[in-house]
């Protein structure tokens, strides 16, 4: 038998029950509190609240206002309130926070009435849209139960404050650049938009919205990447859930939840998008900047960060034009590899090139692997075990990465006779870069070969002694025997250049001539007449920052350069003399739009202006009558040009610099030891290893009229007039007549 309660024992348990949660509130009061008087440790000041920390990436604008690339510890770009789809907000209400615009920061309301949702099947999570937000900007993660429940309160008076600092769009704001998207370390919704579905947050469609949205609670168990059907399940939820908040229709609801996920997958990462060798360049650039001009953040301590702060990099690269560099590289290098590799095939490399077995033990040395092994403790005879072992390997192929199984030395092989290219394109008149492609693949190979390597630059240092001889008057009509000569240097020292007998033309030719059909003799004999100080001299004043010793070799491009410097210095050629330093930084700004940095390019006469117009005159003989002639034969690029091509001893380096009155491009092509290279100069000449490439981009920037790249003009005289003869039978006459009058003088 139950002994029935009474009413003095009801009341004595009630009197219990008050006790208890009048303990527990007073507790939860004095607990809040001490978290507000920060005796556990500090909360967010107003400073911090006006200006919460979240690491942001710095992005690198191209001149067409495109975003190339981003340095970034958490890929993660802010936006505005007005940059944000209408649909971003909807879904991230009705997912995460439906009373988000009645409460000041903690939904009381909600807190105690989860358990009813959840009964009912409306799934909320414990936490505002602004708790939330306190918790990613001001929280670090912990495993320590007590610690949380201190965090979670410290949270709740954070998401009020910032509810007293806020509006409810920059609440909603912040806190969408806040989130976490998983895949590739992608942060905020500017980056997911882009990496998911290759948009803006301005253009997400509801169901991409909902996609996004859904992910935030589990961005790994939602990912749509690896899990497609969970993320399709969470998309229709929140669909669900704009439906029954009145953001969409019931129909509408319906029509999105029968799409597919619809993704436009492309991952950020440095090692992708384009102008990656630019990027590593300009990154190492703007930080040296930043540390030299004592770039400090407002309150004049503290350094910038460029993978932190949100930095804008504003470049001078066109992005069209180095999309077009890019495709011409890769279109024709796949032809080039391939003619490398059958000129090859069946040949010892070990009999064929003596140096071969030091090249791969330079090659293991330098290797990652090597210097891990090293790290290690491994012996030398252990290295070399490891190196002659099979391991799985991913290698760079012209057709796609592929994974293989070889030894780890066959691969630097593989890679020894890979050829390597670069390309670098600039407007003449401004310095201003349009493309850089430093490099073939810079996943696998990060050495950059535009303003990073030098190498020998060939017959593309002619022009800089016909420099010199047109500035003292030559004409490109002066004629000169193409016979051997010996030049006397130095109280002594002798040189002697040679010159292939299947390249030489036998005779008396002109200089223009000369030039264009790229020949030595001729051109040793005007470095003879205007002697190696004034040719080295004018080098370096165009430029080139590498030696160049003041010797009778460099006429035939015996020193080294880079590709910056040496289409920085044909820049000059068509800007009537100048030299206007190439250029690829315009300034910087802080996320803010704050202006950190401008830049100035320098600029110098380095010839007179007819002593350039002349040059282009000559130098277009290279494309009309000369080694450069398959631009028009096999490429049908008949505007007015100028280049010339160069090739180095043993066709180990491969060269075309091409000018036009708007454009100066540079193109090398070798292997990363001068050793490797092709055997025949028919394959190694510039015309066929650089030249090409040269044609497919001009090709395509002709063919694009927006970029304002004319086709049909032509280098202008300078005003002043041209004094020098280029018309040869003019020249003949005037030659002629000098002589007859010279002979009566005699006589």
């Amino acid at each position: 038998m139950i002994s029935k309660v009474s009413k003095n024992d009801i009341k004595r348990y009630n009197w219990y029950i008050w006790r208890l949660v009048i303990a527990g509130f007073a507790f939860f009061v004095i607990m809040i509190l001490l978290i507000a008087f920060q005796l556990f440790g500090p909360l967010p000041s107003f400073r911090e609240l006006e200006n919460p920390k979240s690491d942001q990436a710095s992005e690198v604008i191209s001149s067409d206002k495109q975003v190339i690339g981003k340095y970034y510890v958490k890929n993660r770009t802010s936006v505005t309130y007005k940059q944000l789809s209408p649909n971003v907000i909807n879904a991230l209400v009705a997912t995460e926070d439906s009373r988000f615009y009645q409460h000041s920061g903690i939904d009381f309301q909600r807190s105690f009435t989860i358990l009813l949702y959840n009964l009912v099947g409306k799934k909320q999570g414990g936490s505002t849209i602004t708790q939330q937000l306190a918790k990613n900007l001001f929280t670090e993660k912990t495993h320590n139960p007590f610690v949380r429940v201190i965090q979670k309160l410290k949270e709740w008076i954070t998401a009020v404050k910032l509810e007293r600092n806020y509006t409810k769009e920059e609440i909603l704001t912040l806190y969408l650049n806040t989130v976490d998207f998983g895949a590739y370390n992608t942060y905020g919704i500017s980056s997911a938009s882009r990496t998911y579905f290759n948009t803006t947050p301005d253009k997400l469609t509801p169901d991409q919205a909902a996609l996004l949205m859904g992910m935030i609670n589990g961005p790994g168990i939602y990912s749509p990447i690896n899990h497609p059907q969970n993320a399709l399940n969470r998309r229709n939820f929140v669909l669900r859930r704009m439906d029954e908040e009145g953001f969409l229709s019931a129909g509408q609801a319906e029509e999105y939840k029968q799409k597919p996920l619809g993704l436009n997958f492309r991952p950020i990462d440095h090692n992708d998008g384009m102008a990656t060798y630019f990027r590593a360049v300009l990154k190492k650039e703007v930080q040296k900047l930043l540390i030299d001009k004592s770039i400090l953040k407002p309150d004049g301590v503290t350094p910038y960060d460029l993978d932190r702060d949100g930095l804008k990099i504003y470049t001078t690269i066109d992005a069209t034009m180095q999309q077009y560099a890019e495709e011409a590289q890769q279109e024709y290098m796949k032809k080039l590899q391939a003619q490398f590799n059958s000129h090859w095939k069946g040949i010892s490399l070990w009999k064929s090139i003596p140096t071969f077995k030091s090249l791969l033990d330079k090659g293991m040395r330098r290797s990652d692997r090597y210097i891990y092994l090293k790290q290690i403790g491994k012996s030398d005879d252990e290295i070399k075990e490891d190196f002659n072992t099979p391991a799985k390997m991913n290698l760079f192929t012209w057709h796609g990465d592929i994974d293989t199984v070889m030894k780890p030395m066959d691969s630097i092989v593989y890679c020894k006779m890979m050829l390597r290219n670069a390309l670098m394109s600039m407007d003449p008149t401004t310095g201003y870069i349009k493309a850089w492609v430093g490099g073939t693949n810079f996943e696998h190979f990060k050495y950059d070969q535009v303003k990073m390597g030098t190498r020998q630059v060939g017959s593309t240092a002619k022009p800089f002694t016909y420099a010199v001889a047109v500035e003292n008057g030559f004409s490109p009509c002066m004629q000169v025997a193409n016979e051997p000569i010996t030049i006397t240097y130095d109280g002594g020292q002798t040189y002697t250049p040679g010159s292939s007998p299947s390249e030489t033309i036998p005779g008396v030719i002109t200089l223009r001539t000369a030039l264009a059909r790229s020949q030595n003799w001729v051109t040793a004999y005007v470095m003879n007449e205007v002697k190696p100080k004034p040719v080295a001299e004018l080098i370096k004043k165009m430029g080139i920052k590498s030696p160049v010793p003041e010797v009778p070799s460099i006429c035939l491009g015996t020193f080294d350069a880079s590709v910056f410097d040496m289409t920085g210095a044909y820049s000059a050629f068509a800007n009537e003399g100048l030299w206007t330093e190439p250029t690829y930084l315009l300034r910087i700004e802080d996320k803010n739009g704050n202006v950190l940095y401008n830049n100035s390019p320098k600029v110098v006469q380095a010839l007179n202006p007819e002593t350039a117009y002349v040059m282009t005159y000559m130098l277009k003989g290279v494309i009309d009558e000369g080694t450069g002639y398959r631009l028009r034969r096999d490429y049908h690029i008949m505007n007015p040009i100028g280049g010339k091509t160069g090739t180095t001893q043993n066709n180990s380096d491969g060269w075309f610099i091409g000018i036009t009155p708007q454009l100066v491009t540079g193109i090398w092509t070798g292997c990363e030891d001068r050793d490797i290279h092709f055997r025949s100069t028919r394959l190694g000449e510039g015309a066929n290893t650089a030249l090409p490439i040269f044609a497919g981009y001009m090709k395509r920037v002709y063919a694009n009229t927006a970029l304002g790249i004319k086709k049909n003009v032509d280098f202008v005289p300078p005003k002043s007039g041209v004094s020098i003869t280029l018309d040869c039978g003019a020249y003949t006459q005037q030659q002629k007549g000098t002589n007859d009058v010279e002979k009566k003088l005699d006589f």
